[in-house]
């Protein structure tokens, strides 16, 4: 029994969180939890920017909550990695997580130690697999003869590079040329260091 936010989120705007609001209301109830707040949003899983969730480590933070009500952990965390860091935020507050799906994170208990250290295994799986998918793109696209890295005509200036060359072939100095195209004395001075190498 405590003081509880409950925290609903919905990925687009055709979905509500009327049923979660519901349902944690009467989970609430059933445990003799008093709703302090409720924080409704719409976002993505992946997505960084949650208000709402903000708000609550705002509210867990200064403990005026023992814990947050979801429907499952999902609708919290936004990778295993970010589950495990807010789950430690929340443990240093005394705050815990509790799922209606039956899951709950409360690190002063055994078993949610057990489920972070479970967690933070999954994370560092995560992390892993990213990288060796990253690694292994770039070698198939290299494979492939695809030029990683920016290429020329792929930077804002290189539009103005024709232009930057001709003046500077008629012999403008560098910020004579930036004053005309509108470029910086360095980036004047870089455009025609590549095309000199290139020519080379």
């Amino acid at each position: 029994m405590g003081q509880v936010a409950i925290y609903c989120r919905v990925s687009t705007n055709d979905q509500s969180c009327e049923r979660q609001e519901r349902d944690l209301r009467a989970f609430a109830k059933r445990a003799g939890h008093k709703i302090v707040a409720v924080f409704k949003e719409t976002a993505s899983g992946a997505d960084t920017v949650r208000p709402e969730r903000t708000k609550i480590l705002a509210l867990a933070r200064a403990h005026e909550i023992d814990a947050i009500l979801v429907t499952e952990l999902s609708r919290w965390g936004r990778s295993t990695q970010d589950l495990v860091q807010t789950l430690d935020d929340l443990h240093g507050w005394k705050v815990s997580v509790l799922a209606q799906t039956g899951l709950s994170f409360d690190l002063s208990t055994s078993s949610g130690k057990l489920m972070r250290t479970i967690m933070a295994g999954l994370a560092e799986f995560e992390r892993d697999l990213i990288r060796d998918r990253v690694k292994s793109g770039l070698a198939a696209a290299r494979a492939r003869g695809v030029k990683l890295g920016r290429q020329l005509g792929q930077r804002p200036s290189d539009n103005k590079a024709k232009k930057v060359l001709t003046l500077h072939e008629e012999g403008l100095s560098y910020r004579l040329i930036g004053r005309n195209v509108g470029l910086s004395k360095n980036t004047v001075m870089d455009i025609v260091k590549r095309a000199a190498a290139l020519s080379t």
